[in-house]
């Protein structure tokens, strides 16, 4: 079954506003950049992920997309939202089974987890939501077949995106995957993601060493 993971990514010097009382605009852009790296390392390394498209307006995200041998599609509607769908559309004219719908902040992203994930025996349709730490985000998307579902980022979307299926039958399971469960948008995230990943070497080395530099600041 071939899977296409899905990233929609802003521009990054519109990124992490929430984060804007503790980090510079050039500490916060950093940052995401860092982010993006370490997710799309991780994607990479997973045997169950075919192919790697990335859904952005930025110019660096573009350039950091391309160096990893992603495929880039420029975004067009601003909006997670519309990006996803757009990256979804690319999926199909691709002949995809299905694609996995992952941010680009969730650096603590272990493949080996992620092949877990996708090892699971599913009947399509079907849906798998990964839910943020709080239970109520997702943070990770898996659409067999890729247009299973509309997907409904933003705010509360856990609880919705299993109501929305549950309303046209398909099949929902919402799966928590630690290493996906960290995204980052307020500052007490970062500080869950420090503890989380902890000093030394290990997963996403390049948030790891940005982390420790703020920690000195």
């Amino acid at each position: 079954m071939s899977t296409l993971a899905i990233l929609p990514i802003k521009r990054f010097s519109q990124a992490k506003q929430r984060l804007s009382r503790g980090l510079s605009p050039e500490r916060r852009q950093t940052l995401a950049e860092a982010m993006f790296c370490d997710v799309l390392v991780a994607l990479k390394r997973s045997s169950a992920i075919d192919e790697l498209l990335v859904v952005t307006a930025g110019s660096v995200a573009r350039r950091i997309a391309e160096d990893q041998g992603a495929t880039v599609l420029e975004e067009g509607e601003p909006g997670h939202n519309a990006a996803a769908r757009l990256g979804i559309g690319a999926a199909l004219r691709a002949g995809a089974d299905r694609v996995l719908l992952v941010p680009g902040d969730c650096p603590a992203l272990d493949p080996a987890e992620l092949d877990a994930l996708l090892a699971r025996p599913l009947k399509p349709p079907a849906v798998v939501i990964v839910p943020d730490r709080h239970g109520t985000g997702t943070n990770a998307l898996l659409l067999t077949p890729p247009d299973a579902m509309d997907p409904s980022f933003g705010p509360g979307s856990c609880r919705r995106h299993a109501e929305n299926a549950r309303a046209i039958g398909i099949h929902a399971k919402v799966v928590e995957v630690a290493s996906l469960a960290m995204d980052v948008d307020t500052p007490d995230d970062l500080d869950a993601l420090e503890a989380a990943l902890g000093p030394g070497t290990g997963s996403a080395p390049r948030t790891r060493e940005l982390l420790a530099e703020l920690s000195k600041c």
